[in-house]
């Protein structure tokens, strides 16, 4: 659609921008820089202090940027929330994910269930709240912000990569298949006011897009990575292309990116599936057989780190955690009622996620008397669990942009949402996107070391990896076994 005004004889007038326009912005960035380095010294998370940045400029408090900027940097924001995505489908360890699938699932159903469940406990049955209330409030409450995920496990330590943890990638799969579950309800929601005004609504297309959207693109994508794209890349692309390194790599990053987008997004599924599919498909395509130093000069990570990381680090990434502060009504929080439901209700919502890590030593135990193969010891595995169950738990809390937009989806297109409960409902998320990353933080600063070199639970190698991993870093008496970042990865067919 194209813009409207501001134009003149066909074209855009330029105007300088005006002195303190460009001191606003110089000023928001700066401080954005500074709160992320201060609240990552005092809170181990950085995110918080851009979140904070955001309220004071935007609307919640000092209403500072104009309208116009917000917007934009809303948009920008999200295209930071979708690199941060994408690249953690570069770097995910895809076999791990493979073999974990399971357990993901599981993982991703405690943490869908268990928010909507209290949800109706305590707001329906305690505060006595409408059952649809109750449902939407809930519904907001179950998404798990995987741009924060993201952001805090690949900052918590510069030694080690909690991605490529098995546990990492039950919650990374876990949070993925939460976000597929969550829009789902939020096409639901969507369609609430037309249910209860006509009630023409055919309710289960509605359901049943997002989820045969999502089902088909995460069967298709390794099938087409395996049979199709991967033998016609490595055969006829991968050779003429390497010529061209970095450029080649970031226009296929961008196409295949773009193409992705494009289809989860027409198709009814969420565009933060299809950003991580992406990077999970050309993860898989390239030739495994590689020496070092094409490892090193020609992979789809490299040249990720290469164009793309400063400017999502410094510029994307804070303009989406600000983004978020823009969308908290900060003034209506502060009543005595809302307050102290908000609480209750936060306290809950973080039991409610925490409770996810239960899977972990859960699946140790099944493992232990025989029901999964192969079985670990039982006296050497349940003391060691706590540690990345909590990881799990605590990682799963922060709800972040998702439940923001759903509770927001609730109240502005629904007659359903009070504005009582959706203040008690931004009291959760807001509170449980700060718990959560000042959590994780905490506990990888005391026991990180302990999660990443865990046998069951932590960094895994793999046997054909283990030439190249030697060739690239040969291992020192008593050094930790670990895949080089985004390295070696399987494709998703299984290849």
């Amino acid at each position: 659609m194209a813009a409207e005004g501001g134009t003149d004889g066909g074209f855009q007038a330029y105007h300088e921008p005006h002195v303190i326009e460009i001191l606003i912005l110089i000023s928001f960035f700066l401080f954005l820089a500074l709160s992320d380095w201060l609240a990552d010294k005092i809170f181990r998370a950085g995110l918080i202090g851009q979140i904070i940045v955001g309220l004071v400029y935007g609307v919640p408090l000092a209403n500072i940027l104009e309208i116009n900027w917000r917007e934009t940097f809303l948009a920008l924001g999200y295209v930071g929330l979708l690199l941060i995505t994408f690249e953690g489908g570069l770097t995910i360890r895809l076999d791990l994910l493979r073999q974990n699938f399971i357990l993901s699932t599981i993982a991703a159903l405690f943490g869908l269930l268990t928010p909507i469940a209290l949800s109706f406990a305590l707001l329906y049955a305690g505060f006595g709240h409408a059952p649809l209330e109750a449902f939407i409030v809930g519904t907001a409450l179950c998404s798990t912000s995987l741009g924060t995920i993201f952001v805090v496990i690949n900052s918590a330590s510069n030694a080690t990569d909690y991605s490529q943890t098995r546990i990492g990638t039950v919650l990374i799969s876990a949070a993925v298949l939460d976000d597929v579950c969550g829009l789902v309800l939020v096409s639901v929601i969507h369609q609430l006011r037309g249910i209860a005004e006509d009630g023409d609504v055919n309710l289960g297309w509605i359901i049943g897009r997002p989820v045969l959207a999502s089902g088909l693109l995460a069967i298709l994508t390794p099938l087409v990575a395996k049979f199709v794209a991967g033998p016609l890349f490595r055969r006829f692309l991968e050779k003429p292309l390497s010529k061209f390194k970095h450029t080649s790599n970031i226009l296929l990053m961008t196409v295949v990116l773009c193409a992705f987008l494009a289809i989860a997004a027409f198709a009814g599924a969420s565009m933060l599936f299809g950003a991580f599919l992406a990077g999970a498909f050309l993860s898989s395509i390239p030739s495994k057989e590689k020496t070092p130093s094409e490892l090193e000069t020609t992979s789809f990570v490299t040249t990720f780190e290469y164009y793309l990381s400063g400017p999502q680090k410094f510029i994307l990434q804070p303009l989406f955690f600000a983004s978020i502060g823009f969308a908290i009504p900060f003034g209506e929080l502060w009543t005595g009622e809302v307050i102290w439901k908000g609480v209750v209700f936060t306290i809950l919502m973080v039991l409610s996620k925490l409770v996810v890590g239960l899977v972990v030593p859960a699946w140790d135990m099944f493992s232990a008397v025989g029901f999964l193969k192969p079985a670990p010891p039982a006296n050497e595995r349940m003391s060691a669990d706590w540690a990345p169950a909590t990881l799990l738990g605590t990682a799963m809390v922060a709800r972040g942009e998702i439940g923001l937009l759903i509770i927001q989806i609730g109240l502005n297109e629904t007659p359903f949402l009070t504005r009582k409960a959706f203040v008690v409902g931004v009291w959760a998320i807001v509170l449980n996107t700060i718990i959560g990353p000042v959590s994780v933080g905490v506990l990888l600063e005391k026991v990180g070391d302990q999660i990443a070199t865990d046998k069951t639970w932590g960094i895994q190698s793999k046997p054909r990896d283990i030439d190249v991993e030697s060739a690239m870093a040969p291992e020192q008496p008593g050094q930790d076994s670990r895949l080089p970042e985004g390295k070696g990865e399987e494709s998703i067919g299984g290849v």
